[in-house]
């Protein structure tokens, strides 16, 4: 057993790797410290985080255009200049908006009547749901409309009461009914005229 130890010393197993070192990457890719790499390695001196940050954004300046330092007075003067270029571009905007809203001013007025004003009653269109009540009918107003933002056609009624004097309108009639003055405590139609009688 002596023998065997005697016979495989590090050495010479040291001395058989070395020759096939190509065939390790490993130990060609990490560098083997030398006396002339100590020396080398101290120069490089420690930067605090600070000033490393300082030294990041200074390169990060220079990479773009230089500006010399400037006075507060120059800055200013800066200042006003842009403000006077931003005040020169509302100013034309503006004056392209008067001259829109003049334009369509003097454009024929397409609005249609409003239909209550001072003096003029609204009107609606409906079917009589109830007869029952004394000199009153109930009229169920159907209105149809579009939806604003999602175009689909949205169907809603609503009820109300109406005066009816001669008791001249039956249920599934077709009336058109006037506003007016509060007659009783829910009725503020009157009926104007039966357009369709029930079949």
């Amino acid at each position: 057993m002596a023998e065997e130890v005697t016979n495989e010393t590090p050495e010479e197993g040291a001395e058989t790797l070395e020759p096939d070192a190509a065939s390790q990457p490993e130990a060609q890719a990490a560098p083997k410290p030398t006396a002339e790499a100590g020396p080398a390695a101290e120069p490089a001196e420690a930067v605090a985080p600070k000033e490393r940050r300082r030294r990041a954004r200074t390169a990060k300046s220079a990479r773009g255009p230089v500006r010399a330092p400037r006075t507060p007075e120059e800055r200013h003067e800066e200042r006003l200049a842009e403000r006077r270029r931003k005040a020169a571009v509302r100013r034309l905007r503006r004056q392209r908006e008067r001259a829109n809203a003049r334009a369509s001013r003097t454009a024929p007025a397409t609005t249609p009547p409003r239909e209550h004003e001072p003096g003029k009653q609204k009107t609606r269109q409906g079917v009589v749901v109830s007869d029952r009540a004394e000199k009153t009918i109930t009229v169920r107003i159907d209105v149809t409309r579009r939806h604003p933002r999602y175009a689909k056609v949205v169907r809603t009624s609503s009820t109300l009461h109406a005066h009816d004097e001669l008791g001249d309108a039956h249920i599934g009639d077709t009336v058109i009914v006037r506003e007016s003055r509060p007659l009783s405590r829910t009725k503020r139609w009157r009926l104007v005229e039966v357009v369709e009688r029930a079949k």
